[in-house]
């Protein structure tokens, strides 16, 4: 069952679109259209991402999610699709898999991160996943099954996701909804979607100034470890076939491209080891690793940094603050431990220390996301709630900001008194997880609140209106 689970993941690898969070986006032209415009990719993409979001198996950690968004970015600028647009995201699972969702949404297992050895090895997995979505592989998979609507699509690839996540017998009886005759017809694209898939994702790897044969290399690793361990082959050898063939092929072609010069990776092996804690269980596990690295001598920056954080979790801030402080001294203005050490210092006792270090670091990296929600967070633990509540306007008038970030900004804008936008950003909350039904009450709140300007009054019931016209055309699709 888990390799049928897994062919048919793969099967879910793939398309194009933008990460907006409207509910239209116009069909552009392609011949797969006809099957599966970009518009119908993004809706089924999206709606897999917010089941996956209610099933709390995205990883809601701002410097993770901010590093991933950067690094993918900066890979998926190399594809010659103009104005195509990308969401990269973190699965909290500790298994080692990828995946590409319909409509550019693209996801890395917590486990994944921690079996990469290189910032490139992460990246060539990156590319490879955006090479399924520029060429399109899922619309092309349903022409060749068979086109199924779709709200059923984006049911059974959530339900194969959740399945495999041990999403219970729902997802279980979507999985079913899956299987049938077209299942090997799917399995032949997907040998032929993954040699494209690497083709071209190697280029975009090496455009990007990574390392091309870090492809090759992860390759070999996952082979490995599936001969090392038949019984828990990684699901990434499962979903992304490893043959010796292959990674042949992607050796020849890797060494058609310059390798570049070594660059510091301290940004990856920061997030490396932050994963690693994130998803520990075992508080005593966690610091005998930590020590085993620094006997070994692998005691690094990101070692460093995770032994911190994981000092932090067991209560022990006054070291978690003396390790920080030391690496911030030897890599001064770098924004993930700059806001470790004001975490620190907070939890620590240190309040003045902690928001003199947010503030400078905000400074030197002005409207940075993580540090910026860190800040936002200390003031209000101080009852600054005010200024954490302008805080993050400025930020997400700037940054689009992703749904728990629109939670924060609203939990600011209540404690600071703002009742009006508290209620206002809460619908954009609900919005931005697609219950429009809930948005609309919050506006209606939000309406109710005493003592709105014009302004409040205006932008609310404009926002009404617009969800109210979302409400509307959503039905008459459905009727039609």
């Amino acid at each position: 069952m888990k390799q049928v689970l897994a062919l048919m993941m793969c099967c879910a690898l793939a398309t194009t679109a933008g990460a907006q969070t409207g509910t239209e986006l116009p069909d552009m032209g392609n011949p797969v259209d006809a099957i599966l415009t970009q518009g119908d990719e993004y809706r089924i993409g999206l709606t897999v991402l917010r089941q996956l979001r209610e099933q709390g198996q995205i990883l809601e950690d701002p410097e993770i999610s901010e590093y991933i968004q950067a690094l993918g970015t900066r890979i998926a600028a190399q594809a010659t699709d103009e104005g195509q647009r990308f969401t990269f995201f973190v699965v909290r699972d500790t298994g080692i898999n990828a995946i590409a969702l319909p409509g550019g949404f693209i996801g890395v297992n917590q486990g994944l991160i921690l079996a990469t050895r290189s910032e490139s090895e992460l990246a060539s997995v990156l590319a490879h996943e955006i090479a399924h979505v520029t060429q399109r592989h899922i619309a092309r998979s349903i022409r060749a099954a068979g086109r199924q609507s779709l709200a059923t699509t984006a049911m059974v690839i959530a339900g194969i996701l959740l399945g495999a996540m041990g999403g219970g017998d729902a997802a279980q009886a979507a999985i079913a909804v899956a299987q049938g005759s077209a299942a090997q017809q799917q399995v032949n694209y997907t040998r032929s979607n993954e040699h494209e898939a690497d083709r071209i994702g190697i280029s975009f790897l090496a455009s990007a100034g990574f390392d091309p044969n870090a492809m090759p290399a992860f390759f070999e690793t996952m082979q490995r470890r599936a001969g090392l361990s038949r019984q828990d082959i990684p699901e990434f050898v499962l979903t992304h076939p490893v043959t010796s063939t292959r990674i042949a092929e992607s050796r020849d072609r890797a060494e058609s491209y310059p390798r570049p010069r070594p660059q510091p990776e301290i940004s990856y092996q920061v997030v490396r080891e932050r994963a690693r804690v994130i998803v520990a269980t075992d508080d005593a596990e966690l610091e005998r690793y930590f020590a085993g690295e620094k006997s070994a001598g692998r005691y690094g920056v990101g070692e460093q940094y995770g032994a911190a954080l994981a000092d932090m979790t067991r209560g022990h801030a006054g070291d978690s603050v003396a390790i920080l402080a030391e690496l911030r001294s030897g890599h001064e203005g770098h924004p993930m431990i700059a806001g470790a050490l004001g975490q620190a210092q907070m939890a620590a006792g240190a309040t003045d220390a902690a928001l003199a270090t947010f503030a400078e670091a905000l400074r030197l990296s002005p409207r940075n996301v993580p540090l910026t929600i860190r800040y936002a967070e200390a003031l209000m633990r101080v009852d600054r709630a005010r200024e954490a509540h302008v805080v993050l306007l400025d930020l997400f008038n700037n940054v689009a900001p992703t749904p728990e970030q629109i939670r924060l900004t609203a939990i600011a804008a209540s404690a600071a008194g703002d009742t009006g936008d508290a209620y206002f950003y809460m619908s954009e909350y609900h919005i931005a997880n697609g219950n429009l039904p809930l948005s609309v009450q919050q506006l209606e709140l939000a309406l109710a609140a005493p003592d709105l300007t014009a302004v409040q009054r205006h932008r609310f019931q404009a926002r009404m209106d617009e969800v109210r016209e979302a409400i509307d055309r959503g039905r008459k699709r459905g009727k039609g």
